[in-house]
């Protein structure tokens, strides 16, 4: 499915690397999530796996958890998901239950990223647009992980 790419998917996705930064800067894996709703920013979410000592405290699972609150419902089928890496298995599976509207990511994850699959686990509605600010979204991780490997 395609994605007509447009200046708002830019900027959308500068605001989901802000988050990532905030990420970066707690020690977290720089991973940042935004949720739109009718051109609005609903939610804003980073990785807080360390934070809340949860593993499933990622951007895109808290994201999805503020913006469904916000909507007050469990579906998200009018809301676009900007995030600055390919989500995994466990939140594309999410993803599928709150019937996203559309998912757009930064950069690919060829370890973890969820199209490793050969079934698309999203929802058939959903469609998916890569690649916006991906050299952005690398050069976090890659600082990220030389950090670990100094310490």
């Amino acid at each position: 499915m395609k994605i007509e790419l447009n200046k708002s998917h830019e900027f959308f996705m500068g605001e989901a690397l802000k988050e990532a930064q905030k990420a970066l800067e707690l020690g977290e894996v720089p991973v940042g999530a935004i949720v739109v709703c009718k051109n609005k920013i609903i939610s804003r979410a980073h990785n807080q796996t360390e934070k809340l000592t949860d593993a499933t405290a990622h951007a895109e699972m808290l994201a999805i958890t503020s913006a469904s609150y916000e909507l007050g419902s469990k579906y998200l089928n009018e809301c676009i998901l900007y995030v600055t890496l390919e989500p995994c298995v466990m939140c594309a599976g999410a993803l599928h239950w709150v019937q996203l509207s559309k998912l757009i990511y930064a950069a690919e994850d060829s370890q973890r990223g969820f199209s490793l699959l050969n079934k698309n686990i999203l929802h058939p509605k959903t469609e998916v647009l890569k690649g916006i600010k991906s050299s952005e979204s690398q050069q976090l991780l890659k600082v990220f992980f030389e950090n670990i490997r100094k310490n």
